[in-house]
């Protein structure tokens, strides 16, 4: 079986070896590297490259959102999950608009940490349930800006049919490749449409799609 190889990145010492040991005990997990702040993540992530990295905020020098860019350019390819006691909103839009594919708090129960890593590893975005509630209302509030001078309505209506489409399985959680079979259709096709639905709706992850069509009541 081949497995998810990970990167833990956490200040604190004991957490960051019970987080380990945890994931250990899965059999799908292969814990490749650890480090206590954003330099050390980045030097792991050039030499291992892991498939995923769970990053805590609140790091010495470089916070773990702060570094999100340089860890994508070392690791283009790599899927990152924010593990952190953050609950600012602000925080979590801005780990989402950075490229994070999710935002686990880290008093996330153990079978939703592990469920959530393996989603994100397969392309779904992933966010803990305190903080989804968070997410709506800052989109809410946040909108007419967001929207500068075009109305949701509008933006919605530029969507083609099979975009809606993608819109409505993004919606439900399905990852690429479950929108793919769904659909019939390639992943890399799934991948461009996702690429314009994002452009179009002037989001920047598919959380914030998710979170715009349950608002805009855009799937049945």
């Amino acid at each position: 079986m081949e497995k998810i190889s990970i990167l833990v990145v956490d200040d604190h010492t004991l957490f960051r070896r019970g987080l380990i040991s945890l994931l250990s005990q899965a059999p799908d997990f292969d814990v490749i590297g650890e480090a206590g702040d954003a330099v050390g993540a980045l030097r792991i992530c050039e030499s291992l490259h892991p498939d995923v990295v769970l990053l805590d905020n609140h790091l010495p020098g470089a916070s773990g959102i702060q570094s999100l860019p340089d860890i994508f350019r070392a690791a283009p390819d790599v899927t990152v999950i924010m593990l952190t006691v953050s609950e600012d909103e602000a925080d979590l839009i801005q780990a989402l608009q950075n490229g994070a594919q999710g935002y686990l708090l880290k008093t996330s129960e153990k079978d939703d940490l592990l469920i959530g890593i393996r989603k994100a590893f397969n392309g779904e975005s992933v966010i803990s349930q305190e903080m989804t509630h968070k997410l709506v209302t800052a989109f809410k509030f946040s909108k007419k800006d967001n929207l500068a001078n075009n109305t949701s309505e509008s933006l919605a209506a530029s969507l083609s049919p099979r975009e809606l489409q993608i819109v409505c399985q993004i919606a439900k959680g399905s990852s690429n490749k479950v929108i793919a079979r769904e659909l019939g259709i390639a992943d890399t096709t799934v991948k461009i449409h996702v690429q314009h639905v994002l452009r179009k709706l002037n989001l920047s992850s598919r959380v914030q799609v998710a979170v715009f069509a349950n608002v805009e009541r855009l799937c049945p």
